[in-house]
């Protein structure tokens, strides 16, 4: 079956996910989004949601083809996520497309939010503007996957990075507290944390590693927010993350449950959670489900006096997860499992 999508339509569609990975760290809990303008065949203008409270991708997009001289009236614009139709951080990008005369909008995927929901597309469609939709939808929806995992479930989706040893341990006790990854590894760790809206941990990893759970080694705007779980109140006063400039949830007698947590979590804008405890926290989130993907970081170290992680495949499988891929992260070997 021939596709409905030209070469080059697929082609615009993929910049605009591209230009979409600019806001990487810096727009949630909106979703990463992009969008090119297109005239005559050619690229005349792009856009994303660059940060919170900034001009949405289809906004900047309008504004960069006025800045350089190009007008954007009977353009097409290629969009990963269905316009906006409400007022928020920003008015409506449907008004912003039917200002400039925009002649036809190709999007990726359809917005689930229940504030938009396909009346993006009606309005538009309404105004007398040519809709088409579903252009790269799984890939614009892995690139949003944790604003659709929110809107679906209305709690973060779940991330969990462990780092092992060639034998499976996750600590060497004969030492002080201390990283066994490159250092390359530890700056893609840095981005993962930017990736995300929280970081999570026991509370034996605050005793053990005093750790600040922040993000240190790349550019950022903004720090996740930090949450310890410690129902018996064992952290000391004096750790970091009760001391710094940052914000960090810190659960003692308030701690229920981990799903009662994911929701609580969901209603403050949470959309990624990154969980990097100790084997007791993530055998937990595992046991219980809860985990939608799976970082396993494997050094080639040996550690003299082992924590063992526990981990094996069979364990990840049990829990709903399938190995998808494999990635190098400096020195070491990740292997990468999804739900």
């Amino acid at each position: 079956m021939a596709s409905p999508w030209t070469a080059d339509e697929v082609a615009f569609m993929q910049r605009a996910i591209e230009v979409a990975e600019r806001g990487t760290g810096r727009v949630s809990p909106n979703p990463l989004v992009g969008c090119v303008l297109v005239k005559e065949g050619q690229i005349i203008a792009e856009g994303w949601h660059d940060h919170l409270g900034g001009l949405h991708a289809e906004q900047m997009a309008i504004h960069d083809a006025e800045s350089n001289g190009f007008s954007p009236n009977g353009a097409t614009a290629f969009v990963t996520l269905e316009p906006c139709n409400h007022f928020g951080r920003t008015p409506p990008c449907t008004e912003a497309l039917m200002w400039a005369g925009i002649k036809e909008v190709i999007v990726a995927h359809p917005d689930p939010n229940p504030t938009v929901r396909g009346s993006g597309f009606q309005v538009l469609e309404d105004a007398g503007i040519k809709v088409r939709y579903g252009l790269l939808e799984n890939e614009a929806g892995l690139q949003m996957r944790p604003f659709m995992h929110w809107c679906e479930h209305r709690r973060p989706m779940v991330t969990v990075k462990m780092a092992i040893d060639c034998q499976g341990s996750v600590d060497d006790r004969s030492q002080q507290a201390q990283r066994f990854t490159s250092d390359v590894c530890l700056d893609r760790v840095h981005q993962l944390r930017k990736e995300c809206d929280a970081i999570l941990v026991g509370a034996e990893t605050v005793v053990r590693d005093n750790p600040s759970l922040t993000i240190r080694r790349i550019e950022t705007d903004r720090q996740p927010l930090r949450i310890v779980i410690d129902p018996h109140a064992r952290i000391p006063s004096s750790s970091t993350v009760l001391n710094d400039a940052h914000e960090t949830l810190h659960m003692t007698t308030t701690f229920r449950s981990l799903e009662a947590l994911l929701n609580q979590l969901g209603d403050r804008d949470i959309h990624r959670l990154l969980v990097e405890g100790g084997p007791t926290t993530v055998h937990a989130f595992l046991d219980a489900g809860l985990v939608d993907e799976f970082y396993l970081v494997k050094s080639t170290v040996t550690h003299a006096h082992p924590v063992p992680s526990n981990l094996d495949s069979s364990t990840l499988e049990k829990a709903g997860l399938s190995h998808a891929s494999d990635e190098q992260w400096g020195d070491e070997t990740v292997e990468y499992w999804t739900r």
